[in-house]
This record gives C-alpha cells, sequence and structure tokens, in this order.
C-alpha cells in the first residue's frame, strides 16, 4: 500500500532586520513562501525593543525567526554583525524558538527599490520613510530564506 503523506503544513515566521535605532519586521509562512512587510520596531533611549518585539510575538505566534546578520561588503564582519548575533541570542534566549540567520548585505537597498517602485507607480501614496525601508528589508531577508533555507 502507498505511504500516504500529510499534506505540508505552514509556519510562521517572523523576520527581522535589526539596527540600533529601529528594527524591521515581516511576516511569512513556508507554505506560500509569501513576506509582508509589518512594520519597524523603534529600539527606545533604554536601548530595548522587547516590550514591541514581544507584543508583535504575542499576536503573530511565529514557530521560528528569521534574522538579518550584516556583513562588510567582502564578507568580513564588523560591530553590526556581533550586534544582530546577539539579538538572535536574545530572541533564542526569550521564547526558545529556532532563529535562522541570513545574509543581509544590500536588503536595505533592495527595499529602497522597491518603495521607490511603489510610490512612483501609485501603489504608495505617501512619502516613505525610514521605518518603511527597514520593514521592508526585513520582508527581504525573509524572501532569501524561503529560496536559500527551507
Amino acid at each position: 500500500m502507498p505511504e500516504s503523506r500529510q499534506p505540508a503544513r505552514a509556519q510562521l515566521a517572523l523576520a527581522f532586520d535589526f539596527g540600533l535605532r529601529r528594527i524591521g519586521v515581516a511576516c511569512g509562512d513556508t507554505l506560500s513562501r509569501h513576506a509582508s512587510a509589518l512594520n519597524a520596531v523603534s529600539v527606545g533611549p533604554n536601548g530595548s525593543p522587547w516590550e514591541q518585539v514581544h507584543c508583535l510575538i504575542r499576536e503573530w505566534q511565529p514557530a521560528f525567526f528569521v534574522v538579518g546578520i550584516p556583513y562588510n561588503v567582502d564578507g568580513s564582519e564588523n560591530v553590526m554583525t556581533n550586534a544582530a548575533r546577539s539579538f538572535a541570542n536574545e530572541l533564542v534566549q526569550r521564547y526558545s524558538l529556532d532563529v535562522h540567520l541570513v545574509d543581509e548585505r544590500y536588503s536595505s537597498l533592495e527595499a529602497s527599490s522597491r518603495l521607490r517602485e511603489a510610490r512612483a507607480s501609485g501603489i504608495i501614496k505617501r512619502r516613505v520613510v525610514k521605518s518603511d525601508i527597514d520593514a521592508v528589508a526585513a520582508c527581504v531577508i525573509l524572501e532569501r530564506w524561503f529560496i536559500e533555507g527551507i
């Protein structure tokens, strides 16, 4: 008798574009492999984004996280590389969910380009702000994971 296959079950992911002032956030699922920009979390004056991150996690209830790791153009690490890894480690400690790391080089440039095109075509009517770029960069990071990580 042939083995019956269970249909693939979608798992929701939250992706983060880590920054010292703002952290872009996107969500997507493993079945459709579609990512959507959510917003950017402000890193408050005390340097802690965790209250806002916790609200997003409670609302979306992800199965795992994807965090963009910044590297220099030549692939070497920098100060932000370690800060993003620390953020990823803190996610694991706080929420006990898997965290997948993705090379995020040029994600903000791609996000800016997408937003510029959307504005030029009239899809976006308002002025694009930095938090929009951060959220779309998180979307780019998650899309990269869908391509490379699954």
